[in-house]
């Protein structure tokens, strides 16, 4: 396997500046996903939710010579059997033109960074069964799928009537 290039990025926390960009990546995934039409983020939602006085989520962006080519959602959980935080992976998404450079690489290197640092004693996400390359290259990392746990979830219409 060939190394990768050097790449001339920054990897950073997003600030409120980037809600617009934010969001163009977040519908870019859903439309790759096949989501698009479930999509009702607006750029003043992120701002609130991510830059808010109540801050729900943080995002890295990474930029390649000051262009976004990739992005990552995150924010914390916690396990009670470790009695530590984790990280938990919403979204995470390299722009088309930018695949293969090692930017999700990038990525997870800085959310390892982050968790280190924070004391998390895991870092999770979901992928759709699917999306084979995101399934190979998670493997490659060394990650373990969860197979024997079934995801479930309440929309906002089910939680209305609890």
């Amino acid at each position: 396997m060939q190394p990768l290039p050097k790449l001339a990025s920054t990897v950073r926390l997003a600030t409120i500046e980037d809600a617009p960009v934010i969001l163009a990546m977040i519908r870019e995934l859903a439309e790759f996903e096949k989501l698009l039409p479930e999509v009702t983020a607006s750029v003043a939602g992120l701002e609130k939710t991510l830059f808010g006085p109540k801050s729900y989520a943080e995002v890295l962006l990474a930029e390649d010579q000051g262009e976004p080519v990739a992005f990552c959602l995150f924010f914390h959980n916690y396990s009670t059997f470790l009695a530590k935080p984790g990280v938990y992976i919403e979204d995470i998404y390299v722009r088309p033109e930018a695949r293969g450079r090692g930017w999700g690489k990038t990525l997870f290197a800085e959310i390892a960074r982050i968790a280190r640092e924070r004391g998390c004693g895991r870092i999770e996400w979901w992928v759709l069964d699917w999306n084979e390359s995101a399934v190979e290259f998670y493997r490659q990392m060394g990650a373990t799928a969860m197979s024997e746990w079934t995801v479930y979830r309440l929309n906002k219409e089910q939680i209305d009537k609890m």
